[in-house]
């Protein structure tokens, strides 16, 4: 791995790190635990249509851990490992089946990461009633990943010539 490599990767970790900072400023209280806005998620979506998916998954997998410990605690831990998990592997399938867009990527992915969160949480507070929350979740993960796909797209298209260098 090249020092640009190194450097860029540090750069994408510390800049994921700092989204998901500010993204816990934001309140968004609209009655159901878990819906945020995804910034973080540029950074993955990015990184899967720019870096790969091995770069992406360190990236992402070592900001979740990062984040966690700072500023959450083991169950926050459980609940971004899931929704985590599920969302990088949908999202992967569809950059393999090809021909998505980078938007519908991204909304994929930021809906199955609230299926992958609520799936842990039914699992982990043994409570099948949390389902009651998926209409709300299904939306507000439509909405985030259409803003961070849209966002992502448009970051891409301007670093695209750094990226280049770099790889």
């Amino acid at each position: 791995m090249t020092s640009k490599k190194t450097s860029l990767y540090g750069m994408l970790l510390a800049l994921a790190m700092i989204l998901s900072y500010v993204e816990a400023l934001i309140p968004i209280n609209i009655g159901v635990p878990g819906v945020k806005l995804g910034l973080p998620n540029i950074v993955t979506v990015i990184g899967l249509y720019s870096l790969g998916p091995v770069p992406t998954l360190i990236i992402s997998f070592l900001r979740i851990i990062l984040v966690s410990f700072m500023f959450g605690n083991t169950m926050t831990l459980a609940y971004s490992i899931s929704g985590f998990a599920l969302s990088f592997l949908t999202m992967l399938i569809l950059l393999k089946i090809g021909g998505f867009h980078m938007t519908v990527v991204s909304v994929t992915g930021g809906v199955m990461h609230n299926v992958g969160q609520l799936t842990a949480a039914i699992l982990l507070l043994h409570s099948e009633i949390l389902l009651l929350y998926l209409p709300v979740l299904m939306i507000a993960g439509v909405t985030a990943g259409a803003v961070i796909g849209l966002v992502s797209g448009l970051v891409t298209d301007r670093i695209q010539t750094y990226l280049r260098t770099v790889n």
